[in-house]
């Protein structure tokens, strides 16, 4: 091996123990956010309990966060809330045969999956809205086509009246059927590690895509800065 393959390898080496660190470094500092920290979404309720901040009592907060919900994904495993307990994730709704806007919305999902392909805190759902005709084949083989450079990217399908109420009363975006057509977000949704809705973007447009891809990185900053420890 000569001198250069030496360097270069070093010089790899260097670059995958020091990203975790600088993304640490860039997002914070003195254990604070640098950047303004993401909204939470959905009803907020004032809490009877609070703390002090420079000496004035100030109530908590009580968030939304998302209800439980029972779906299947494209290997007919349940897929539940607990199953992605403590993980940041990104939800969003489609269906196969759906035009192209779909084919578009999930090529930028499979392009987030491989961004995060190494970081297991991060993971990606995406719900059918017409599960009669989305079995767990067609899922499976649909999911293939974009060759997921993870298996944290779960295409599922479950009860319709479930996963459209989860949608509207959990997300609140749009999910239902139509005729013989469907109506569903084209979002994006960023759900944190306490299940609060902290985005929305949209699917199909990259610069919102790559809004996501650098709010997911803020989500990660502040689950580094509660452990104080890489979690990569």
């Amino acid at each position: 091996m000569n001198k250069a393959s030496i360097l270069k390898k070093i010089l790899i080496l260097v670059l995958i123990l020091a990203v975790p660190g600088f993304l640490y470094y860039l997002l914070t500092a003195k254990g604070k956010n640098r950047y303004k920290p993401l909204a939470v979404f959905g009803p907020k309720l004032v809490a009877k309990t609070g703390h002090k901040f420079h000496g004035k009592y100030i109530p908590d907060t009580i968030y939304h966060t998302i209800p439980d919900f029972k779906l299947t994904d494209q290997e007919g495993k349940p897929v539940t809330l607990n199953t992605l307990k403590g993980k940041i994730f990104v939800v969003n709704f489609f269906y196969a045969n759906c035009p192209t806007v779909c084919q578009t919305i999930n090529k930028n999902m499979s392009w987030l999956v491989g961004t995060y392909y190494k970081n297991k805190m991060v993971y990606f759902l995406t719900i059918t809205v017409d599960p009669e005709h989305d079995t767990q084949e067609v899922l499976n083989k649909y999911l293939q086509t974009f060759k997921p450079e993870s298996n944290r990217w779960l295409m599922c399908s479950g009860d319709t009246s479930s996963v459209y109420n989860f949608a509207r009363n959990g997300l609140f975006v749009n999910a239902a059927k139509a005729g013989s057509d469907f109506v569903y977000s084209d979002d994006f949704v960023l759900v944190d590690q306490e299940h609060r809705i902290r985005g929305y973007y949209k699917a199909a447009v990259t610069p919102e895509v790559n809004r996501l891809n650098d709010e997911i990185k803020v989500l990660i900053a502040e689950e580094l800065r509660k452990v104080d420890k890489p979690l990569y």
